[in-house]
């Protein structure tokens, strides 16, 4: 039962609405509902959606809704969706600061008209600068922390805090607290360190990048991008293929014939149950056949269907 209303909210400037559908928010297309979505305004009106927002209330954040499957019983608490197109991208004191909503290739593109080298990678990161911080995304040889000179968070209480990558722990794929605990609040901007470059070198090989992207990607359906992490010296769609589960469907959920890492939901019919499925039965089959175990890259998030 939903246990936040509208009435006990003052101030805000987003939009709230009970009871959506988030599916049209995921890059799959599949998955349920949530009790509460709020689209903040900017970074202030989520600090003061937060600080009214009962403490005992979870808070998921969504970006481009890459990189994640939401269950078919929707999601409890507040889901907060973040992606923000006109979201502030500027240069100062040496850095590229961003707002955490920018989507990945729009901070590519900035930076490589200010001059600036190796951002180039981001331009292939299909979510939001927020979502790179979260998970340390990363593709083509680059990694999102390797250039952060520092952070802002909000945290729960609605607090905003700064920090460097000295506070978290990176792995691949992996941010942490450096005690270990899982990275609280949310990333609400980022301050980017990039060495200087060549603008036009910079635009061709994002362009390399993406025509790479499209070649190899079923980038014309609805997908979340990798689904495993690649295993250490290899790679998790080498193993998926030769296990020859290419093509291989549960329901509406079928491995890409384009990218065997990659589970395309092609005619939007695939509930987040046949996705999950299919990502356990790759998983069983491919430690049948390898002795691999495969960990996920997705997030899962959201109860099963009642």
């Amino acid at each position: 039962m939903n246990m936040v209303e509208p009435q006990q909210f003052a101030g805000l400037r987003g939009n709230l609405t009970l009871d959506m559908a988030l599916a049209p928010y995921t890059t799959w297309r599949a998955g349920g509902r949530a009790d509460v979505a709020y689209v903040p305004a900017d970074r202030d009106d989520l600090a003061l959606f937060l600080r009214q927002l009962p403490i005992f209330e979870p808070v998921t954040v969504l970006g481009l809704g890459s990189n994640v499957l939401v269950r078919d019983g929707g999601v409890r608490g507040a889901v907060v969706l973040l992606h923000n197109p006109g979201g502030a991208l500027a240069v100062a004191d040496g850095l590229i600061y961003t707002d955490a909503g920018v989507a990945c290739p729009k901070l590519a593109r900035f930076a490589a008209r200010h001059g600036c080298a190796g951002a180039e990678f981001l331009a292939g990161v299909p979510g939001t600068v927020g979502g790179a911080l979260a998970m340390n995304a990363g593709c083509y040889g680059g990694e999102t922390w390797s250039q952060v000179a520092k952070v802002e968070l909000l945290t729960r209480d609605g607090t905003f805090v700064v920090r460097t990558p000295a506070d978290y722990s990176i792995g691949y794929r992996s941010v942490k607290r450096t005690d270990g605990r899982p990275a609280d609040g949310v990333f609400t901007a980022g301050w980017f360190r990039f060495p200087p470059g060549d603008a036009e070198t910079a635009r061709a090989r994002i362009r390399e990048l993406l025509a790479r992207r499209i070649a190899t990607q079923p980038l014309n359906l609805p997908n979340a991008g990798s689904v495993f992490r690649n295993p250490p010296g290899d790679h998790a769609a080498r193993l998926i293929e030769g296990a020859g589960l290419k093509g291989f469907a549960v329901g509406g959920a079928r491995v890409s014939e384009k990218h065997a890492n990659f589970i395309v939901n092609a005619e939007r019919r695939a509930s987040a149950a046949d996705i999950e499925t299919l990502i356990e039965h790759i998983r069983r089959v491919v430690a049948e056949k390898t002795g691999v175990t495969l960990e996920t890259e997705v997030r899962i998030i959201g109860e099963a269907a009642g």
